[in-house]
């Protein structure tokens, strides 16, 4: 049994990888501040388990620990690898909200940057060098052709967020270059994950104002807010709404898992890779799939476009289906009806839990 190190273990896209890795076999360590995330999501994902897994709750491990406090860092990798080795880490942790990062620049490349560094600084020092990095569609910035985004398209990000992802990546890739040890890096780069666990069991729930499409449509659909704003009606698209590539969050943690099985393998010192669907779906549709499905009215406005808003971002996810023998499954019907579930069994996500 590999032990798996898991930064940012109790968000939406970490807490649902921990569960497959547990379903798995692996033992794994959360490191987390629990700045926008919430310690019971391992309740949760232990609840899940227990009658297929015996005891699951001695695979899974919790340390509160931001990534910037270096001394802590290793105090944690050193308590954790002192019987047998940390194989890997999936590396989650950040700030993530595209619109704070340009209000809050600094935290921005402190909490994702220094605390990238950090965190490979600890792992080269107990000879830990297999990393699985959550990165972001965001780094391509503006592309002006509807196109399909390939991993070798020109890059360059428009808000501070994916300034910090990109800024990680070509760390990875110089540390690949310099050769000087084994260091094997997935880099993967998600487009819009939603959806939630069929269970409704865990889903997203972050502790501050969520900014994606998908929470705000919940919230709509709980009557906690009276309308969706969309941004902009005359875009060049079949509805003059901007289109994106809505990926589940399981197809999302399939991915995961099988880029880390890549590294396993050694078939590659740094892969990177799309993780999208390949189909773009308008704000428009996403509202219409999302009312049929749950057979909820959603109410929304439009408003002027937003400063850095696109018409078009869609993935080809051609490379990662042919380097990881990975398939997106689900399509937008389960998207919406997974998320839904979530939201309607947790009308307050976990900070009411």
């Amino acid at each position: 049994m590999k032990k798996i190190l898991v930064t940012g273990g109790c968000g939406f896209i970490g807490s649902h990888t921990s569960l497959a890795l547990l379903e798995k076999g692996y033992e794994l360590l959360i490191v987390d501040s629990l700045v926008n995330s919430f310690p019971v999501v391992i309740e949760k994902i232990i609840s899940l388990l227990n009658k297929s897994y015996p005891n699951i709750e001695k695979q899974i491990h919790l340390k509160k620990c931001d990534l910037c406090d270096l001394n802590l860092l290793k105090k944690v990798f050193q308590e954790f690898n002192s019987d047998k080795p940390i194989s890997a880490v999936m590396h989650f942790a950040g700030l993530k909200a595209v619109s704070d990062s340009l209000s809050f620049p600094l935290s921005y490349w402190e909490s994702n940057v220094l605390g990238t560094i950090n965190l490979l600084k600890v792992m080269d020092e107990f000879d830990c060098r297999n990393l699985v990095f959550s990165s972001s569609a965001t780094i391509y910035g503006f592309h002006e052709k509807k196109k399909d985004l390939k991993e070798d398209d020109f890059k360059k990000p428009f808000n501070t967020y994916g300034d910090t992802k990109y800024t990680i990546e070509k760390i990875l890739k110089s540390l690949v270059q310099a050769n000087r040890k084994d260091w094997r890096f997935a880099i993967l780069r998600y487009f819009n994950p939603v959806g939630a666990h069929t269970s409704g069991i865990i889903g997203e729930s972050p502790r501050n104002f969520a900014n994606n499409i998908m929470p705000i449509i919940n919230s709509v659909a709980l009557r906690q807010r009276e309308h969706l704003y969309i941004f902009g009606n005359d875009w060049n698209t079949l509805d003059g709404t901007p289109i994106r590539d809505y990926i589940h969050i399981d197809d999302l943690v399939e991915g995961h898992i099988k880029a880390l099985e890549h590294l396993f393998k050694n078939k590659s010192k740094e892969i990177s890779l799309n993780l999208g669907t390949g189909r773009g779906s308008s704000v428009l549709q996403l509202i219409k799939v999302f009312e049929e499905v749950n057979h909820i009215n959603i109410p929304y406005k439009f408003s002027p476009r937003r400063d850095g808003d696109i018409a078009y971002y869609v993935a080809d996810n051609s490379l990662a289906k042919k380097v990881l023998n990975w398939e997106p499954k689900k399509d937008l019907h389960e998207m919406c009806k997974d998320s839904w579930n979530w939201v309607s069994k947790n009308p307050y996500g976990y900070s009411k839990q």
